[in-house]
């Protein structure tokens, strides 16, 4: 009896803690209704991310800097369209960047002032509007770099390393004969493609290989093999561009920016570390020009080309010749000859970016270029040797502009578009340079109360 008792109640109680099928109905339906319920719902909507946006943009412009064979370049587009999504973000101006935007705004103030007496002659009109137009990207890469600033310089000489390695492929292999037609690629036996004038190619390849250099010097080993090949290309475009000025620049640079990083190593191995990869760098090069000098016909040209002087430098018709003539005439001109009138008077552009600031722009612009170059000058040594979490930035981006300074005592640069890159680059630095400091500076005020 206890038994079949107690199979019962089993019986009763498993029967009892059965679902019903109507309880199986209803969840059905109350499921069903919340499937439906959440699909009509409104799904949350694709949102922008500016950020990412902004940077992505930023790269490619960067990226686009070595296509110029074409006017207007694709970077004269891309620029215009970073800079109007950067406003679109709000504008923010540190007290540390003002001197740079002044003297770059007054410098084309000069310009336009120059212009008065040619308004009716197109090309010194088109010359004052792309003077308005890289000077305003100037302004541009000074504010853009102050904020987010290791960021956005990173981004920008990634893009820009990986436009050397593409300029560079196109001018080592159209000048080797490899593609393309040699009479529109090459100027007189020089590599020039994607440029038109193989001076600011060379000139171009420079900050690509300090970039690629600073890398070995520091160890930063990741990702090796492209910067290996990195500064094999764009060692090969410097060479091939046959521009006195440009290995100048680069021996000058690379000197300056492996002082600098000696001088400021953390530790003793650093230091050595830093001495054995500058000797390895020199060896490979001298390997390289060696080999290459192994062909008779490099061997002559490079030669030519590596005397002071050409003939049209010399004589009082040449260069230097007009550079001196025109000083006794820019001091009796306080508006200067006006924008590309040196040429008319003495048949050959100044050739000398100081002298053509107060020829173009007067002594307004000429004093401002002159007042730039200066300012430039103490804020990039001052980052270069002040410890700060931009120091390593700062000797790569200093080393490029001062010898960029130096070339512009020898050829034009101030319509160079990445001259204000890098101008705008050592003044965003520093802002970021400044805010640091006076971060520390604060928290020291406020650990010092009692």
């Amino acid at each position: 009896m206890t038994r079949l008792a107690n199979s019962q109640g089993a019986v009763l109680t498993s029967r009892a803690s059965r679902p019903k099928a109507r309880d199986l109905l209803d969840r059905s339906d109350m499921g069903q209704a919340m499937t439906e319920a959440a699909a009509a719902a409104p799904q949350p909507r694709w949102t922008l991310n500016y950020p990412r946006l902004l940077e992505a943009l930023f790269w490619i412009t960067a990226f686009s800097g070595s296509v110029v064979f074409i006017e207007p370049s694709p970077y004269d587009g891309l620029i215009l369209l970073t800079l109007i999504v950067w406003a679109l973000g709000g504008v923010r101006i540190h007290r540390a960047v003002l001197p740079g935007v002044a003297f770059l705004v007054l410098w084309t103030l000069g310009g336009y002032l120059g212009l008065i007496p040619y308004w009716n002659e197109p090309d010194p009109v088109e010359f004052m509007t792309h003077t308005l137009f890289i000077s305003t990207t100037g302004v541009f890469y000074m504010l853009f770099f102050s904020e987010n600033t290791s960021r956005r310089f990173d981004l920008c000489m990634s893009g820009y390393a990986a436009s050397c390695m593409l300029a560079a492929a196109i001018a080592v292999g159209s000048w080797a004969g490899l593609f393309g037609n040699p009479a529109t690629m090459t100027l007189d036996g020089r590599a020039m493609a994607p440029f038109k004038d193989p001076n600011v190619l060379g000139s171009y390849m420079v900050p690509g290989v300090l970039y690629f250099v600073q890398r070995l010097l520091l160890g930063r080993w990741a990702y090796w093999p492209v910067t290996l090949a990195g500064l094999a290309l764009s060692g090969a475009a410097l060479f091939t561009s046959f521009s006195r000025g440009s290995w100048g620049a680069a021996v000058v640079s690379i000197a300056l920016m492996t002082i600098m990083s000696v001088a400021t190593a953390d530790s003793r191995k650093m230091r050595l570390r830093i001495g054995f990869m500058a000797l390895a760098v020199v060896g490979v090069v001298a390997v390289g020009v060696g080999a290459a000098l192994t062909e008779p016909s490099v061997r002559e040209f490079f030669f030519k080309r590596a005397s002071a002087t050409q003939d049209y430098d010399e004589g009082p018709t040449g260069r230097f010749g007009n550079q001196k003539r025109s000083l006794p005439m820019l001091v009796e001109r306080p508006n200067g000859m006006g924008p590309l009138r040196f040429r008319l008077t003495f048949g050959l552009e100044p050739h000398n970016s100081y002298i053509n600031a107060f020829a173009s722009n007067g002594w307004l612009g000429g004093f401002a270029f002159l007042g730039l170059v200066l300012t430039t000058t103490f804020i990039g040594f001052r980052l270069s040797l002040t410890r700060s979490p931009y120091l390593r930035q700062g000797q790569l981006i200093w080393s490029a502009m001062f010898v960029f300074f130096l070339q512009a005592l020898q050829i034009d640069i101030d319509h160079w578009r990445y001259f204000f890159i890098y101008l705008g680059a050592v003044w965003g630095l520093e802002v970021g340079r400044v805010k640091w400091a006076e971060r520390n500076a604060a928290t020291a005020r406020s650990e010092a109360r009692p």
